[in-house]
């Protein structure tokens, strides 16, 4: 079993820590732990650092409530750095951002065809609209109404996908099946399910000769 005394801190004491959303893969922010701050991560769950600048011990999110839960920590292969991931409450920057990393060096590729990460991407944008509630946003307007506001559109857009299907409307079924997955990718998200985690179920389906369905899966 790894333990803290497998890490390898610098000169300085310190070891250099990457923190994740667990939720949506996404890097929020890297900074420094030493020793008492991985003991205390570990024992508590909650996402505690060294600060550089004022030399001391401090808990991610004690003074603004945008608090870390921790759900899982790994070391990398050479011992020298820590991986947080964490269910992250509110914005992880003091900028107010939801990630410390926001400002592109390069531009972003355009989007591959396909739902191919597209489902992710959704996700990650969902995900962190929550997590910042911004204001006018329809992800805070319908997180505000609770989990049966979303449920209730779910039901309404899989009769819109169904009526869509029935008269052979293929924009509108298009349409009406983007509605369907956004509500239902927002429900995964309030509940905290990932794509990845549907995407481990549907994979558990597959079999050599093609996608078993529910009866038939295991």
């Amino acid at each position: 079993m790894t333990g803290v005394d497998d890490l390898n801190f610098g000169a300085d004491g310190l070891i250099p820590v990457v923190t994740q959303d667990a939720r949506t893969g996404a890097v929020l922010m890297q900074a420094y732990a030493d020793r008492a701050a991985i003991e205390r991560t570990l024992s508590t769950r909650e996402a505690t650092y060294w600060s550089r600048s004022r030399a001391e011990q401090w808990v991610k999110g004690a003074t603004s409530g945008h608090t870390q839960h921790v759900v899982d920590v790994q070391l990398d292969c050479d011992g020298d750095s820590v991986l947080y991931r964490v269910e992250q409450t509110g914005s992880a920057c003091h900028t107010g951002e939801y990630s410390c990393f926001h400002r592109p060096l390069l531009d972003t590729d355009p989007p591959a065809a396909g739902l191919d990460g597209t489902l992710e991407r959704v996700y990650g944008t969902i995900a962190e609209r929550l997590a910042t509630l911004p204001e006018n946003s329809y992800v805070a307007r319908l997180h505000a109404g609770g989990i049966d506001r979303v449920l209730k559109k779910i039901s309404e857009e899989a009769g819109e996908v169904l009526l869509a299907a029935k008269n052979a409307d293929r924009e509108e079924l298009a349409t009406e099946a983007a509605d369907l997955m956004f509500h239902l990718l927002f429900a995964l998200a309030e509940v905290g399910v990932s794509p990845g985690d549907v995407a481990a179920v549907l994979q558990g389906r597959e079999g050599r000769t093609g996608l078993k369905g529910p009866k038939e899966a295991g």
